[in-house]
């Protein structure tokens, strides 16, 4: 999996949790332009993104393709609405591990790998080894939740929250920054 970034005022990917990385590629303005608009509607015809971003369709075409290559765009997705499917709250849950031995995390992740209704899992720096982004549909759901996660190999301590409400929720990566040099320079 790659992960993607400015540094030196340049975008460029990297392995993800690899600080030692070497840049391979740049994007220019171009590259950005198309990245923002299909974060924003992924569903356009080539023709209606090349017209969007001021190119021929055959040059977008190619962009995009190179796009998907280089691991920027890693997929195409529906982006269903949580409430309609029965899944109206968030729950965000702090789980610590009685070790932070190799195999207690690889054993948890692969445990909460299977729990469909985690969307996110990421391993912290802190208090919890890690915070976890639950759906539920209400109380005694999370509480089926709950108990899978505290049956998951090396846990100790989960501790939860209960959103009131969702302020900002996005999808789109920020690609604002220092220009980026044309990678056909």
């Amino acid at each position: 999996m790659l992960d993607a970034a400015y540094v030196n005022g340049t975008f460029v990917h990297m392995p993800l949790h690899d600080c030692n990385f070497v840049p391979d590629f740049m994007i220019d303005s171009k590259d950005t332009a198309i990245l923002r608009v299909l974060q924003r509607n992924g569903r356009l015809t080539n023709v209606e993104l090349a017209a969007e971003v001021y190119l021929s369709p055959s040059s977008c075409l190619r962009r995009v393709q190179k796009l998907e290559h280089d691991g920027l765009i890693e997929g195409y997705v529906a982006i269903l609405n949580q409430t309609v499917i029965g899944k109206p709250g968030t729950v965000f849950v702090q789980v610590t591990l009685d070790s932070q031995q190799q195999e207690y995390l690889h054993e948890f992740e692969e445990g909460v790998r299977a729990l469909d209704d985690v969307m996110d899992c990421h391993l912290m720096a802190g208090d919890a080894d890690y915070i976890l982004r639950v759906i539920v549909a209400d109380a005694s759901d999370y509480e089926r939740i709950h108990e899978q996660l505290t049956r998951l190999p090396g846990v100790s301590r989960v501790k939860s929250a209960f959103a009131l409400r969702t302020v900002k929720r996005t999808t789109q990566l920020p690609l604002n920054g220092p220009a980026v040099p044309d990678r056909r320079a």
